[in-house]
């Protein structure tokens, strides 16, 4: 068999039924679909059945472990060459799997342009992934998510499916590597967070290849309200701390970039704050009869204030516009700005944490974070 799709699931019996559908519509039909049930107190066993003659399925229900073992444990059951390891939430085009296939073959653009040839003809590239979208039954909330996690104005792009001078790390909403390579390597840690860059570091260091295959994309639902994208990212940026602890020199200028944006960001407010006690400050001298002195607070007070929120505007403008003309939305736009600053925010401020536990007060990973891994 060519390939094994591998899904973990946790209470979304929906969003499997979405995936499994848009399986039924690939034009390549030599894959198993093996659905893994982590301890669901909402299952999705019966949404399972009705694709169980369509589709070659094979579906698990196994205590909760965290989407990473639950992989594994799928892993351990496949019989693909190669592992396709999807989220719960994405639903493929109809093409996914015959772009797949085209690059992976000795013919392929990948391997005509630098990559070479790997043994019996096969692609020298052991491990693969591919960029995602918005689809358009997406809500604006969700369209908006998925804008702040692509952007180059948000992440640099770098999960945006855009090729890059650094290596590619796969995502595990949508990677792909060769089962032997995935046995070998012992699949996912038991981290909580962050356990598939830390599988794609560690694909690397075992002197593999990544490819991305810009053409196997997948529609990706993220988050569906900005509280729980706030939590998401937050823990994002505790992982990267961790990974860079496991990973030594992996830390790139752009993961400290939502950092840096986070310090300024308390800056300015800071600075508008003081803008508004001078301000209230020159209100209070003038009804004491002070108005020289009252004109000189007031004036440094409104300019402090004006300094702090134009770099706020000048980049919520900038997100609302480019949101707008890409989704051609302008409520999507809208909803973007707030996105952009929790992706960014939410990522430092949980950068920022786990550098204080890890790097400053030099505590160990399981100790400083104890709930980001599983027993």
């Amino acid at each position: 068999m060519r390939y094994s799709i591998i899904v973990p699931v946790f209470n979304r019996p929906d969003e499997v039924g979405e995936l499994l559908q848009s399986l039924t519509r690939q034009t390549r039909k030599d894959f198993e679909v093996i659905i893994v049930e982590d301890g669901s107190t909402i299952p999705c066993e019966d949404v399972c059945r009705q694709y169980a003659g369509i589709l070659d399925l094979h579906y698990y229900n196994k205590p909760n472990s965290g989407p990473g073992q639950s992989r594994n444990y799928g892993a351990e059951r496949a019989q693909g060459e190669w592992l396709i390891i999807l989220d719960s939430d994405v639903i493929l085009p109809e093409g996914y799997l015959e772009a797949v296939e085209k690059a992976t073959q000795p013919q392929s653009p990948l391997v005509r342009e630098g990559q070479g040839e790997g043994s019996e003809g096969s692609p020298s590239f052991s491990a693969f992934g591919g960029p995602d979208r918005a689809h358009h039954s997406f809500t604006p909330v969700q369209k908006a998510i998925s804008y702040a996690m692509t952007s180059f104005f948000t992440t640099g792009g770098i999960r945006g499916g855009k090729k890059k001078l650094d290596k590619f790390y796969p995502r595990s909403y949508n990677m792909g590597i060769r089962r032997d390579v995935y046995r070998q390597l012992g699949g996912f840690s038991k981290m909580r967070f962050g356990e598939d860059i830390d599988f794609s570091y560690r694909i690397v260091e075992a002197g593999n290849k990544t490819a991305l295959l810009p053409d196997a994309w997948v529609y990706h639902k993220r988050r569906t309200d900005l509280r729980k994208f706030f939590r998401q990212v937050y823990n994002s940026g505790i992982a990267r701390i961790n990974l860079s602890r496991r990973h030594p020199g992996t830390m790139k200028l752009v993961h400290l970039l939502p950092a840096l944006f986070t310090i300024g960001v308390i800056a300015l407010l800071l600075l508008f704050a003081l803008g508004l006690g001078l301000y209230g400050c020159g209100e209070w001298l003038d009804a004491q009869g002070l108005r020289p002195t009252d004109n000189m607070h007031q004036g440094v007070g409104f300019a402090l204030c004006v300094l702090a929120l134009l770099p706020l505007l000048f980049y919520s403008l900038l997100i609302l516009t480019d949101s707008s003309l890409r989704s051609r939305s302008l409520r999507v736009g809208l909803l973007s700005v707030p996105a952009a600053f929790v992706q960014l925010t939410g990522y430092g401020l949980g950068f920022l944490h786990a550098f204080w536990r890890r790097i400053i007060r030099r505590q160990d990973e399981f100790t400083a974070f104890e709930k980001n891994f599983y027993s």
